[in-house]
């Protein structure tokens, strides 16, 4: 089993910037895509990134896509969301999981089911 924590949230300006951590245990933690996932108050948990094995290959949601970037360090088992840009509608607590199927397949990294080891969150609030 994998266990994964997210830290680096917190409260901004619309148009600033944060980057998000993961730190993975385990000694898999190379084997498997990663992605990120975040939720609103009152709506699903939505995708947002994944990227693959090595870190060559990535995917993201349009509403982020050219404002995020995903990326990841094997050597230090931790996967990082750099957001830029934000705006308020990009307030929600942001997950980062494993996906447990180690495709890579859009449809598999879009779907929550397909993601384990789900860390506690880290809040991201976006002042408008």
């Amino acid at each position: 089993q994998v266990q994964l924590v997210e830290s680096g949230g917190g409260l901004v300006q619309a148009g600033g910037s944060l980057r998000l951590s993961c730190a993975a245990s385990g000694r898999t933690f190379s084997n498997y895509p990663m992605g990120w996932f975040r939720q609103a108050p009152g709506k699903e948990r939505d995708f947002v990134a994944a990227i693959s094995w090595g870190g060559y290959m990535t995917y993201y949601a349009d509403s982020v896509k050219g404002r995020f970037t995903i990326s990841r360090d094997n050597a230090k088992n931790t996967v990082y969301l750099q957001m830029n840009s934000l705006n308020a509608e990009d307030t929600a607590v942001y997950y980062c999981a494993r996906n447990k199927t180690a495709r890579w397949d859009n449809g598999s990294l879009r779907n929550l089911y397909e993601f384990d080891g789900w860390g506690q969150g880290t809040q991201v609030t976006v002042s408008s």
